[in-house]
């Protein structure tokens, strides 16, 4: 029971920090300003949740185009702190080459369910016809995502179904992760 209520409480820091993390990378690659001044409302929110991992990091790998990539080694770092955590909590007793390979598919796993909640937030924002920072944000975000589906997939009576089509093929994204996850450790 004590090690459940610590894998959660580890799973949710790890969860929050490390989204933070690939929040602020794809923010920074779509280059959509991180400032409150610029009207970004979680740009602050942001900044307070990864610059005491992200800017020392950014002295040791440097950004790859666009791409942030101490955002990306920070979000990493995150998730293998994590399952080093939860091995050593299990008593070490599975290989120690488990934990990277765990971090690898846990930020994976991260990624796909921030863009999954992402496209929910701009699904249920999308109902409603409110015109605020966070909704104008969200689209933003969203739009690269969903344009290559638009061009597929036409509108059905006027509605839009590329947000559930790219849920349906987040989720299968998801289920092949932990077949590839499973088939990986069972190697190892």
């Amino acid at each position: 029971m004590l090690y459940q209520i610590i894998s959660l409480l580890l799973d949710v820091a790890a969860g929050v920090l490390g989204g933070a993390c690939l929040l602020r990378l794809y923010l920074q690659y779509q280059r959509i300003p991180l400032s409150a001044r610029s009207g970004n409302p979680l740009g602050p929110f942001i900044f307070a949740l990864t610059d005491w991992l992200v800017l020392p990091l950014r002295r040791l790998v440097p950004a790859w185009g666009r791409w942030d990539l101490a955002s990306l080694v920070g979000a990493y770092l995150l998730m293998l702190v994590q399952f080093l955590l939860l091995w050593l909590l299990a008593g070490a007793t599975a290989s120690l080459l488990a934990v990277p390979i765990l971090a690898f598919f846990g930020l994976l796993r991260l990624l796909v369910s921030s863009l999954t909640g992402l496209v929910i937030v701009y699904a249920v924002l999308s109902w409603f016809q409110t015109h605020s920072a966070l909704t104008d944000l969200i689209e933003r975000l969203c739009a690269p995502l969903l344009r290559p589906i638009r061009r597929l997939v036409p509108l059905v009576g006027g509605i839009d179904l590329s947000p559930l089509v790219l849920l349906v093929l987040l989720q299968i994204v998801s289920i092949l992760l932990g077949h590839l996850q499973a088939g990986v450790m069972q190697m190892v």
